[in-house]
């Protein structure tokens, strides 16, 4: 079972965000945001922490580095329960990220507009999102991570009736629809970029 103490939650679509949010504030969670998923969470009352805070680096280049750091994927990558992993993290002030709340850039849906342009394509090419998901996808152990918000209802039920856990098969079955996604997301992009070669 993982407990969760720590969430980073970025996202594209922000469906039910703000209530998913309230709820997981019930288990006294922190919050990691970025950008405008930040502000909505400020915004409906509940406490959030700016990843550029926790890692003390700012987000740059428009926005296309802002979680690539080793203090977010240390967090997400990290073994709990091997203490060189432990003492490394310690020695350099990484935390444990127990939750990854997090969804792409809408690339199908830009690329779907007619007047889409190749540079408009390209700045929808999500990084920073596929990697958090696989770093976390990586680690399910440890780690729940939500790409779907029609997973976010029975989270917060399990979470309930677990004492603020997510268990094993839980988070390996999130795991699996996360590979899913980034893997038909990379497909999109391939074919899109193939198609323009051509």
């Amino acid at each position: 079972m993982a407990k969760i103490k720590r969430v980073l939650i970025s996202l594209s679509d922000k469906t039910g965000a703000v209530e998913f949010a309230r709820e997981l504030a019930e288990f006294d969670v922190e919050f990691l945001s970025t950008g405008g998923t930040a502000k909505i969470l400020r915004d409906a009352g509940l406490n959030v922490k700016d990843v550029s805070e926790y890692t003390g680096f700012p987000e740059m280049l428009d926005g296309r580095v802002k979680t690539l750091h080793p203090k977010v994927h240390g967090g997400l990558l990290g073994l709990r329960n091997n203490p060189e992993h432990v003492a490394t993290m310690k020695e350099h002030g990484i935390e444990n990220i127990d939750m990854v709340v997090v969804n792409l850039y809408p690339f199908k849906e830009t690329i779907s507009k007619p007047d889409c342009t190749f540079e408009d394509a390209i700045e929808n090419i999500d990084i920073g999102g596929p990697t958090m998901l696989r770093s976390s996808a990586k680690n399910f152990q440890s780690v729940s991570v939500v790409i779907d918000p029609a997973d976010y209802k029975s989270i917060i039920e399990e979470m309930k009736s677990n004492g603020g856990e997510v268990s094993y098969e839980t988070n390996l079955g999130l795991a699996c629809k996360v590979f899913k996604t980034t893997s038909e997301y990379d497909g999109m992009i391939f074919r899109y970029l193939e198609d323009k070669v051509k």
